[in-house]
Formats: C-alpha cells, sequence, structure tokens
C-alpha cells in the first residue's frame, strides 16, 4: 500500500465514531491512558535500550496538529529509555507490539509540563499521539559498565548460545568512528571463546548470540584492545584511550560444543558430530567406538575399530585409557568428537610412558557407534547386587597382584556402592554383604599403604573395627599406616591388641619388632635432644 493511502486509510479508521469502542488502558500511575486500534502481530514488546521504529501523527488536545512522520515519507527512530523522546512515549511505546497502532493521551507531566514548547506547545498542555510501532532492534549492554553494546540485526536459530569453552565459527568486520575499515574476517574465522580474538568484546558478545545471529557492537577503548599476547590485531594500534570503536558487525556462523570432561581442563571434547537421542554409557557399558590417538606432531600411536568391526569394550573395566573412556562416556550414540588430554592427567594417572612423557597433549578422534547401557545397581535385585560386587572384588584383587593399586582401589569402590543400600536384602544377604563390605574395605586399605595415603588406609582400617572390633586384619594394617605417621603409642596399642588375638601370626610378630626398633630410635633422638638443651644451658 502506498504511504498517502495508508495515512488516509489511518486517518478514517481515527475519525469514525468506531474510536469510542476501543477500551481505554492505563499505563502507570501518572494520567497516561492509550487506546489500541490496531493490534500487534506478536506477543513480544521492546525494552528500555532497544532501538525502535515507528511512525506518528501528533496534536495538542484541543489546538494545533503537531509533527507527522505520515507528511515526511519517512519514519522515526530513537532507543527506548534514554530520554531522546518526551517520557510519555517512552513509557507508551514500551507497551506496543510490533504493527501495533494505538492513540496516547500524554497529560503535561509527561510531556513538557509547565513550560512548553513554544510556539506550538503551550504550558500545562496534553498532547494526543497515534503511533505505530513498525519494529525494533534490541540493543543490550554486555558490561555492567557499558563498555560493551550489542544490537541485533538479525535473530538467530533456536536458544543455545556459546559457552566459554566452545570454538564459535564466525564473520566480522570492525570500523572506527569515521567508518574506517580496520580488519575483517574474509570468509569466516574460527576461535576458541574463552582463548577470544581481535578484542574482548568479541568473545563476551558472541556467549550472548544464537547460531546465524547477526549483530553490531559499539565499544570503548579497553573492550577494543586484545589481552591475548598471542592474538594479532589491527585495532591495538588504531584505538585512542579516549575514543570508541564505532562498530564491529558480528555474525555467530555456528560453533562445536567443547566440554570439560574433569573440569580442570585437563581433558576437553569438542564435538565433530552431535549425537542421536539423550542417552551416554554408564559404568558397565558395552561400548562400540572407533579411534586414533596422535601425538603432538601429528604421529598416530594408536588405532582401534574400522567401520566393518568396531573396537569393542565394557566401561570401568580398565580396558582403554581412562582419560578416554572418561570422555566416552560423555558421548550419544553416532557422535563424533576430538577428545584433548593433557600430560597433567597423564601425570595425574601415571600414565607417561615413553614417547608420551615429552608430548604436552594427546588427540584422540573418537566416534562412538553404539553401546548398551549396563545394568545400574539400583536396578539389579539383591542377588544380583552381591553377584556384581562378588565380581568387582575379584576384579580389584587381580589389579592388586599387577601392583595396579590405584585401578584395584577404584574397583573395591564400584564393589562397596553395589550393595551400599541393604535394606531389601534378607538376613542371610545382608550377613554376606557386610562380609564383601568389610573385606573391600580391607583390601582398600592396602592399595592407600602402598599408594602412601596413610591416614585414608588408618580411617579405612577404623570403619572396619568399628563392625568389627576383633578384625585382626585391620589392627595389623592400622598399625603399619601409624607406624608410616609416626603415631607410635597407636600402633602398639593396636599391634598389642592383635597379638592377643593372634599370637602365633608371623607378620604380626614382625610388625611388632619393627615397633620396638622405632620406639628405640625415638628415645635415643629424644636423649640427644635433651642432652643438647642440657648443654647449651650449662
Amino acid at each position: 500500500m502506498a504511504l498517502s493511502q495508508q495515512n488516509h486509510s489511518l486517518e478514517n479508521e481515527l475519525q469514525t465514531e468506531k474510536i469510542s469502542y476501543f477500551p481505554l488502558i492505563y499505563i502507570g500511575n501518572e494520567g497516561l491512558t492509550k487506546k489500541v486500534i490496531r493490534k500487534g502481530v506478536t506477543w513480544q514488546t521492546p525494552f528500555f535500550g532497544d532501538e525502535v521504529e515507528v511512525h506518528f501523527r501528533g496534536k495538542v488536545e484541543n489546538g494545533s496538529s503537531l509533527e507527522s512522520s505520515y507528511d515526511k515519507g519517512s519514519s522515526f527512530r530513537f532507543k527506548l529509555g534514554q530520554c531522546e523522546v518526551i517520557k510519555g512515549w517512552d513509557e507508551g511505546v514500551a507497551t506496543m507490539k510490533k504493527g501495533e497502532i494505538a492513540i496516547f493521551n500524554i497529560p503535561p507531566n509527561l510531556a513538557y509540563g509547565d513550560v512548553g514548547s513554544p510556539p506550538l506547545i503551550p504550558p500545562d498542555s496534553t498532547l494526543i499521539f497515534d503511533i505505530e510501532l513498525l519494529s525494533w532492534s534490541t540493543i543490550k549492554e554486555l558490561t555492567s559498565d557499558g563498555g560493551v553494546m550489542k544490537k541485533i540485526i538479525q535473530e538467530g536459530e533456536g536458544w543455545a548460545t556459546p559457552r566459554e569453552n566452545d570454538e564459535v565459527l564466525v564473520k566480522y568486520e570492525a570500523r572506527l568512528e569515521n567508518g574506517v575499515l580496520v580488519s575483517k574476517s574474509g570468509q569466516s574465522v574460527e576461535f576458541n571463546v574463552s582463548d577470544g580474538y581481535l578484542c574482548p568484546a568479541m568473545s563476551i558478545a558472541v556467549k550472548t548470540m544464537r547460531k546465524g545471529e547477526v549483530a553490531e557492537l559499539s565499544m570503548k577503548f579497553l573492550y577494543g584492545i586484545s589481552q591475548n599476547s598471542k592474538t594479532n590485531t589491527k585495532l591495538d594500534g588504531c584505538l585512542q584511550p579516549d575514543s570508541n570503536l564505532a562498530t564491529v558487525k558480528l555474525e555467530l556462523v555456528s560453533w562445536k560444543v567443547v566440554t570439560d570432561v574433569t573440569g580442570n581442563k585437563k581433558i576437553l571434547k569438542k564435538i565433530i558430530k552431535v549425537g542421536e537421542g539423550f542417552d551416554r554409557p554408564n559404568e558397565g557399558s558395552q561400548v562400540k567406538v572407533l579411534y586414533l590417538c596422535k601425538q603432538d606432531d601429528g604421529t598416530i600411536i594408536d588405532k582401534k575399530g574400522s567401520e566393518k568391526k568396531p573396537f569393542e569394550f565394557t566401561t570401568h573395566e580398565e580396558q582403554v585409557h581412562e582419560g578416554l573412556e572418561r570422555a566416552i562416556m560423555t558421548m550419544k550414540k553416532g557422535e563424533k568428537a576430538i577428545v584433548t588430554i593433557s600430560s597433567e592427567y597423564l601425570s595425574d594417572q601415571n600414565a607417561l610412558q615413553g614417547d608420551m612423557a615429552t608430548n604436552k597433549f594427546l588427540y584422540y578422534e573418537v566416534e562412538l557407534v553404539d553401546f548398551v547401557k549396563g545394568k545400574p545397581f539400583w536396578k539389579m535385585d539383591t542377588q544380583e547386587k552381591i553377584e556384581a560386587c562378588e565380581r568387582k572384588k575379584h576384579d580389584g584383587n587381580l589389579l592388586f597382584k599387577t601392583e595396579n593399586f590405584s585401578s584395584a582401589c577404584k574397583k573395591y569402590e564400584q564393589a562397596i556402592r553395589c550393595i551400599e543400600f541393604d535394606h531389601s536384602f534378607s538376613d542371610d544377604e545382608k550377613r554376606c554383604a557386610n562380609t564383601l563390605r568389610l573385606s573391600c574395605n580391607l583390601n582398600k586399605a592396602a592399595c592407600k599403604l602402598k599408594l602412601g595415603e596413610y591416614s585414608e588406609a588408618s580411617r579405612l582400617c577404623t570403619k572396619v573395627l568399628e563392625k568389627d572390633p576383633l578384625n585382626v586384619k585391620a589392627l595389623y594394617r592400622r598399625c603399619q599406616a601409624y607406624l608410616k605417621t609416626s603415631d607410635l603409642e597407636k600402633a602398639e596399642a593396636d599391634i598389642k591388641r592383635a597379638l592377643i588375638m593372634d599370637p602365633n601370626n608371623r607378620d604380626i610378630k614382625i610388625e611388632y619388632k619393627e615397633l620396638k626398633h622405632k620406639q628405640k630410635q625415638y628415645s635415643r633422638y629424644e636423649t640427644n635432644i635433651f642432652s643438647t638443651m642440657l648443654s647449651r644451658m650449662g
């Protein structure tokens, strides 16, 4: 419809008696009212700070006509809530929907007050405007100091936005206040959000954007200067401390989700292909995967599975590298990912071997072809729980024999979890479960002694003795732990109790001799210290 026709149609609509049938809406409590004469086409309304585009026509109540955008042939733009228009406009337009036309009755206190705006608007004048809201662009303040403002040019898809660890693909153009182009992405550029690119404002803004969104950023000096010494940026030399960068036009093309598996960035998983559904492997799942492992220089050092015959393993059975397994257990069926494992994690797990010790990272390209979830212990019947506990205890014993004490300890923990909640067990099953629980805690204590975690070893033995005060093994192992922490009085009390209960136990006798030897050493040490003190006093 031509503008003149649209204007004429609107005039007719406003001049008809039908206008009296539109309900009067009160906005706030200062006398502002509106009548909607054409409903909007959306449910959304603009927020303060948004840039709105309107057509309008106004007049003084019982007085002269005012300016009209229809007569000028161009719409009017202003930022809502920024005092660019009278207060009645700010409050009224904020209630409108896109496409809505409304008549506003604006009292003097929300217009030009007792001063007026001569010559057209006398003091204490009530103004009447009919306003059509054409559109608006959302403008958001992304920092508390007004350092980065974002204006949405094109809405994105869906609801998700990138997170700190994700890798984003963007297009951008950066211009100074005078319009000079200082940097441009070309086709596109990819960077990790936490590492940043070009300037801090881009990382701040991209975390608020949806896929396909196009936005215009304006920023202050500090947000236009790169904080990353590795990032070469053309902005650093262009901006002056008292300047504002005019705009960065930014488009979020897509992004790859990067999951921090361990929470400390020692294992990162970057999703290359999104998987199906919501399920992920759990403990005891039968898993089919394809993977290859590369060093820093790209050398392939391990490869398992093919499209015809994927590599199969059971989770939590020590069949693949623990870091890789932890990442796989966050994946969905059909998902492809790149898993980056740092040397720090490998060191923590004592997994640095040979050439691997010279690499900062290991890179796994992995695809989860399929999996069958293991039956969680809380879904097992009582007999299944006991059988699962026995299997895991047996696996722990085998690992202990191979001196893999850390993995053995985890197996004993898994075994205990199977029978942790025994309220549905029969009396016989409770007795069996209690025996298994004590045995697993004792074996776990033995692992902790081998790993040098003596306080934890003594705690586990105490846990056993609370249930079974006559348990000789628990007394013996707690004595070993006390000896290592030099708690000689506690060690002596435990070993004497153990000898009373099992006087012919060779291991206990040897430990008793070790205790006596340590006590003599400590006695000599005390004597030497006392002699030194006396000599200094003399």
